[in-house]
């Protein structure tokens, strides 16, 4: 059972460290998963828990917790706040730091009302005293945050920056009363004691940690833009057709079966079926595709989609939370949220980050006060800059960013990634297995072959029609099309990885693939070699028993699908193993997969042993499965990156992690293309916040850095790692890219593999 939380007073890896703890500790929880990036909780239990209870174990922590109403993806707020803050704090920084840097490098000062400020140290002092007061109050969320997280045993990156700030405060303001106290006795000591304030330290740590946020804040911000946007495409009003009359109501109040109209230049209300009226709607909302698509009665619609044609009346077939836009958000959501193990051990690291900072600038404070004859001034410099440049932002940012970033570009190309994992770990697999029939091929096959046997071919194609006419296979669909004249059927059964059986005008009937005749071998030789003849050239021939005896076979064949062989020709090239897996017949397998130009075939295979190929697999490498069949759904389960093609069943498409919206293998190519180049991403972020902690602690702790350069420093990185992630909203996904290296070799299968003719 899964609940989502919105969580507030987060500011680095170390708050989410802290608040999945805190969380986990409620009895009854079993997991806690926090984004710091869209600042949701997402806790799993086995049974109801009360929500009081874990907002009060977040409270304890020192945060805020509250159900999520399903509004996770909110109005950008928080840049706005942080823009005024930082104007504020420039306002008032500005003339700290010219007065400060003036009094101390400039042999004249220029003269103010109050004299030459070069001459009065105590009004300097004081002046800068109020100047960095002003900019604490102004960002005293750090000071707020930072102490209540230290009284909850808890230090975080706020807990840093209102440390080295108050430190450089009290230390100065120590000196600026020391300074008062000598100033009629010893004006040289007051002289000298001035030059040793850190007011503007104190000042421009605060202030160059708000511009870090908040150009933090902006491109977090533009990482949510994909789910704003899908959440805007999302209808608001729907005109129904209520007792004869046009009302319009809000989509909340929709209910299946309710009819609704759609004009021109329109957004579907909802899902929904065509009922009257003919159409070209524009789908690139979900697709990409830039061409509107045509609709007729029956054809199926999807809210949000806009209507480009004529007026049509529609049926609502599903509403709130089941409609396609929804659950396409809810996808994006969850994903964001989720994390990879890459997350899971930065969050670890910054977790005890903090703490192991705190100790090293204690001992950086000790060595100088030691080798610098006791300097307190330079000792506190040096401690409070390593304390300050220590801050874990960019290590907590690095792969949620990116995975953030990662997952608005790919749901633009109508790519959904269930989880960050998915993203991550899909670029990275060894094997791509492949199904035929809907994810190679169109899935809508054509007749090509009416081959009867002992019986006219009229009640041949009525008999055909009557049993395949129940089943929701592509090939008995097309054969059930064929004639509008049915024999009365009943006890309709699949039998599985072979075909159907039932009763057709009181007589049993099986129809099904060469397995058909394993237990009753009445198929006459020189129908075996006709049949195989068909599938020989790419055909799939059906053989009918009727009354126990054989009355024929009908071949049919499936078009590949237009860019298969494009996306396959790339996976190989790219370094991946790819292997078409399929239930058809050996020969049509064949024919299919040496035109697209797979590394192997596998075909004749039940549901059960697809899976047994996909865990035979597992054992050499790891293993992604593209599917769109219920037949995929174990298969899907079982690999490691699942993709669903999107035209597919439900079950195939809830079984995967990926969904391809489009239909298309290349968007397969999208998918390990840009989960390729996320990682990447991930890799160089990750690459400069640990090597920037690692080259700036001792350098700011063994040379005489000034704090705020410091902090200044620590904002840079945590942009640096925000603009490097923003740089994957230009890479092209499709665009052909370096081949990866891969050692593996595909195994083989035994029994699987045999010869069935």
């Amino acid at each position: 059972m899964d609940n989502k939380y919105i969580v507030e007073g987060m500011t680095c890896s170390a708050c989410v460290a802290r608040v999945e703890k805190a969380a986990k500790s409620v009895p009854g929880v079993t997991d806690a998963q926090v984004s710091l990036l869209t600042h949701t909780m997402v806790v799993k239990s086995e049974n109801e828990i009360k929500h009081k209870e874990i907002e009060k174990a977040i409270s304890k922590a020192g945060y805020k917790a509250y159900l999520d109403e399903g509004n996770i993806s909110k109005k950008d707020n928080e840049t706005k706040k942080l823009v005024l803050i930082l104007i504020a704090s420039i306002v008032l920084l500005v003339p700290l730091f010219y007065i400060s840097m003036g009094y101390m490098l400039m042999d004249t000062f220029p003269n103010w009302p109050l004299g030459n400020l070069k001459e009065r140290p105590l009004v300097v002092g004081s002046i800068l005293a109020i100047l960095s007061i002003g900019i604490i109050l102004i960002n005293n969320r750090f000071y707020i945050s930072g102490v209540k997280a230290v009284f909850n045993k808890a230090p975080n990156m706020d807990t840093l920056v209102a440390l080295g700030s108050s430190i450089a405060f009290l230390y100065s303001l120590i000196l600026l009363m020391l300074m008062f106290v000598l100033r009629n006795t010893d004006q040289e000591r007051v002289m000298s004691i001035s030059m040793n304030l850190s007011f503007e330290t104190a000042g421009m740590i605060p202030a160059l940690i708000t511009i870090g946020k908040t150009l933090e804040a902006y491109s977090k911000g533009k990482t949510t833009n994909a789910i704003n946007s899908l959440e805007s495409l999302a209808p608001k009003k729907a005109l129904v057709v209520r007792e004869a009359e046009e009302v319009e109501v809000p989509v909340e109040e929709l209910k299946i079966g309710d009819a609704f109209i759609t004009k021109r230049g329109e957004a579907f209300a909802s899902d929904g079926i065509i009922v009257n009226g003919d159409t070209y709607v524009n789908e690139s909302m979900l697709t990409g595709e830039p061409y509107p698509v045509h609709k007729s009665i029956n054809s199926e619609v999807t809210g949000g989609t806009i209507n480009d044609g004529t007026p049509v009346v529609c049926r609502v077939s599903r509403v709130g939370s089941e409609t396609t836009i929804s659950k396409i958000i809810e996808m994006v959501k969850e994903s964001s949220a989720s994390k990879t193990k890459l997350i899971r051990i930065a969050d670890k690291v910054s977790g005890i980050f903090v703490p192991v900072v705190l100790l090293i600038a204690l001992i950086v404070f000790t060595i100088w006060l030691f080798t610098s004859n006791y300097d307190v001034t330079v000792s506190i410099e040096r401690a409070i800059s390593v304390i300050v440049v220590s801050c874990p932002c960019a290590l907590g940012l690095a792969t949620p960013v990116a995975i953030m970033v990662g997952n608005g570009k790919s749901a633009k190309y109508g790519v959904l990634f269930k989880n960050a994992e998915a993203l991550e770990q899909a670029g990275k697999v060894d094997y791509i297995v492949i199904d035929k029939t809907g994810t190679i091929t169109e899935g809508i096959p054509e007749i090509t072959d009416i081959v009867p046997y002992n019986i006219s071919e009229n009640e041949f194609i009525k008999i055909a029609a009557s049993i395949e006419k129940f089943s929701e296979h592509p090939l008995a669909k097309a054969i059930a099309k064929k004639t509008n004249d049915y024999y009365e059927t009943f006890d309709f059964n699949p039998i599985k990885g072979v075909g159907v059986r039932a009763f057709v005008n009181k007589k049993e009937c099986i129809a099904g693939n060469i397995k058909v005749f394993d237990v009753n071998d009445i198929l006459p030789k020189e129908m075996r070699a006709k049949a195989k003849q068909a599938a020989l050239v790419g055909k799939t021939p059906l053989f009918f028993i009727y009354d126990n005896k054989y009355i024929g076979y009908i071949a049919l064949r499936d078009q590949i699908k237009k860019d298969s062989k494009e996306a396959i020709r790339l996976l190989n090239k790219y370094g991946y193993k790819t292997i078409m897996l399929t239930g058809d017949n050996r020969f049509a397998s064949d024919a299919i997969g040496k035109a697209v130009g797979v590394n192997k075939i596998i075909s004749e295979v039940l549901p059960e042993e697809k899976r047994d190929i996909i865990i035979e697999l597992k054992k050499h490498g790891k293993v992604m499965m593209i599917g769109d069949g219920i037949n995929d759904a174990i298969a899907l389960t079982e690999a490691d990156v699942s993709l669903a093609i999107g035209c597919g069943s439900d079950v195939a498409i809830d079984s995967a992690n990926v969904v391809l919206m489009k239909s298309s293998l290349m968007d397969a190519v999208a998918a390990v293309n840009l989960s390729r180049y996320v990682f990447l991403n991930i890799v160089e972020n990750l690459f400069w916040a640990f090597i920037y902690n690692i080259i700036m602690i001792p350098f700011v702790a063994f040379l005489k850095v000034e704090p705020w350069i410091g902090a200044a420093a620590m904002s840079l990185s945590s942009l640096t790692v925000c603009l490097n992630a923003l740089r994957i909203n230009w890479f092209k996904p499709y665009k052909e890219q370096k081949p990866r290296k891969s050692k593996v070799e595909i195994p083989s299968f035994g029994e699987l593999e045999k010869e069935i003719y």
